[in-house]
């Protein structure tokens, strides 16, 4: 079958996580035998920045470790419905302009023979409700909302009545371990960026303060961190190191001994049950982690796949005991990837969209499902 996504972009993840999860997801339907090509605005302000950072070489580096990967850039000229017309399915995610949203409804109201489906991974539902009320997606045939809560919101509001949970998860093609252990590896590592008031005193609380207290090295990657940022990390020994390539993830990692997740707030008040796609890929690349608090309110993880902390002293101490214990980081590091290879890896999520498919599709994508190739998995994740 053929598939279109509609993303802000699949090449570029400066500040931009839903390319981790779309990277993944076409990686597995083109291994499947699928066709899978990525629809993205010439002038998005992830693209721009990455560029405007690390240059053309940060979109040669993208096609070099991703080359089954398409993408297409369109402007205002581009013409969408024959972009489409041949399509099986078609994903629009939230970010996409809403006149954009609008016409590609239209699109499938007026004939169209592709399975039309809308794809929120943000909080956007809660902070900027009016928007998403202001969509136009009457004429989608469904919804996919990363997280149970997000679901039950648009259905409660009316936004759509065929909505469909779908957790973002790991490329575990990329995310893995070393293939040997890093003998050298030492201290603590977070990915993420500063989060626009939206976590500022969650990190103060469970990073800046638990490793000026340990006297643990630390470093931090991540884009948009203000001068006030930057002299708090600085202040509490931490060293900050910029934007990372989140192919490359999986080695910053591999370098450090453990990672810590620390939720935004909207997600951790109004949309219980939804973490970052950074816990799943650091569970998958087998790095110890302690979680501050959030609601696993749909059991996606086991006890003991990580650590929880719910207060700064709580997290010091845990910091303290994993860079103590080498025994308790190894059964972190199992005990995590055994829950991803088991739930949440790109394929899970394949399979998952595939039977909403089985519900939700036209009769293009019905026949298509019949002739669907089974999950390729590499051999180490499928064990």
């Amino acid at each position: 079958m053929r598939f279109v996504f509609y993303t802000h972009s699949v090449v570029s993840d400066w500040n931009h996580g839903n390319a981790h999860f779309l990277r993944g997801i076409m990686g597995e339907l083109v291994a499947r035998g699928h066709t899978a090509v990525a629809l993205e605005p010439e002038d998005g302000w992830s693209r721009q920045n990455l560029l405007a950072e690390a240059g053309p070489a940060a979109l040669d580096a993208f096609a070099e470790t991703f080359p089954e990967l398409k993408s297409v850039t369109y402007g205002p000229d581009f013409d969408h419905e024959a972009a489409v017309a041949d399509a099986d399915v078609v994903v629009v995610h939230e970010w996409t302009e809403p006149a954009l949203v609008a016409r590609l409804g239209r699109a499938r109201r007026d004939g169209g023979r592709f399975t039309l489906i809308f794809h929120d991974t943000h909080h956007r539902g809660v902070s900027g409700a009016d928007e998403i009320a202001g969509l136009k997606i009457d004429d989608y045939d469904a919804v996919l909302a990363f997280g149970e809560a997000l679901r039950e919101l648009y259905l409660g509001r009316g936004w759509s009545r065929a909505v469909f949970t779908w957790h973002e998860a790991a490329d575990v093609r990329l995310f893995r371990p070393p293939e040997e252990p890093r003998p050298d590896s030492t201290g603590l590592v977070w990915i993420g960026n500063w989060g626009d008031g939206e976590r500022t005193a969650e990190l103060a609380t469970y990073l800046l303060e638990p490793v000026r207290r340990l006297g643990l090295p630390a470093t931090v990657h991540g884009v948009r961190y203000p001068p006030e940022a930057l002299a708090a990390l600085g202040d509490a020994g931490i060293a900050y190191r910029g934007w990372v390539p989140n192919h490359r993830v999986p080695a910053v990692f591999a370098a450090h001994r453990m990672t810590v997740h620390v939720p935004r707030r909207p997600y951790v008040e109004a949309l219980p049950g939804i973490p970052t796609i950074r816990v799943f890929e650091a569970l998958a690349c087998g790095i110890p982690l302690v979680s501050a608090p959030w609601r696993d309110t749909e059991g996606l993880f086991r006890e003991g796949d990580f650590l929880w902390a719910h207060s700064g002293d709580e997290m010091r101490d845990a910091l303290g005991r994993l860079d103590a214990d080498a025994e308790l980081r190894a059964d972190l590091m199992v005990r995590g990837r055994e829950t991803i290879r088991a739930r949440h890896t790109c394929a899970h999520r394949v399979d998952e969209l595939f039977a909403i498919l089985a519900e939700r599709g036209t009769a293009r994508v019905q026949h298509g499902l019949s002739e669907t190739s089974p999950v390729s998995l590499p051999a180490e994740a499928a064990q």
